[in-house]
């Protein structure tokens, strides 16, 4: 589906019916409603379903905005997760993907795309889109977790994070590699200013930027 025949939203409490309408398709996204990483996984496991549907809605009735959806027309036809990274607190659980710096980041955290529109370059484009969003929000650094899938025996249940070649593509750098399939990676709004300053280094079997 080219670009130019998407158009893309923020999610907010007018765009709970079509946010529902977007994960009620089948899959996981059905029980997860993107309640993953913002919460225990015992407390994500036990309200799976219904219960994390309601935790969502909850969030964005209250003027959260978890992320933005892509329309096809008038349908939604796919999602990506952005938002404040202290919005994912389990992000920090992890010593793979615990925070690099003290620096203010957003984080792309997920994505979901109808079935129909998972080819071309649909990921790219909320990528693209998700990045517009949060400079308009004022924002610095936009961070991501993709995965390698070649790297992977069966990447499919983790594909909902994104791969390091559509974020590469949309101009997003390796900044930590904690793990050999699963890096951080960075979009820098001032990317000259990052570039000159800025050098992928390994410490303690850890790549990093060096501050």
């Amino acid at each position: 589906m080219a670009a130019k025949k998407l158009s893309f939203r923020p999610v907010t409490r007018e765009q709970w019916d079509d946010f529902c309408m977007l994960f009620s398709q089948p899959g996981v996204q059905n029980g997860c409603w993107c309640m993953y990483w913002r919460i225990r996984r015992t407390e994500f496991q036990r309200q799976y379903g219904k219960a994390n549907k309601r935790a969502m809605k909850r969030l964005i009735m209250s003027g959260v905005i978890p992320g933005i959806l892509a329309f096809h027309k008038d349908t939604p036809v796919g999602w990506c997760s952005v938002a404040p990274r202290e919005d994912f607190p389990v992000l920090d659980r992890s010593p793979v993907l615990k925070r690099i710096d003290k620096k203010p980041v957003w984080s792309i955290i997920c994505f979901f795309i109808s079935k129909d529109y998972r080819h071309g370059n649909m990921m790219r484009s909320l990528i693209q889109a998700a990045v517009r969003y949060a400079k308009q929000q004022g924002v610095k650094i936009i961070e991501a977790y993709p995965i390698r899938p070649e790297r992977i025996h069966d990447p499919r249940p983790e594909m909902y994070r994104g791969t390091v070649s559509a974020f590469t593509s949309a101009g997003f750098s390796i900044a930590a590699q904690r793990s050999k399939t699963r890096p951080i990676m960075r979009y820098y709004v001032d990317r000259k200013k990052a570039t000159s300053k800025n050098a992928v280094r390994k410490t303690s079997g850890t790549y990093v930027k060096k501050k």
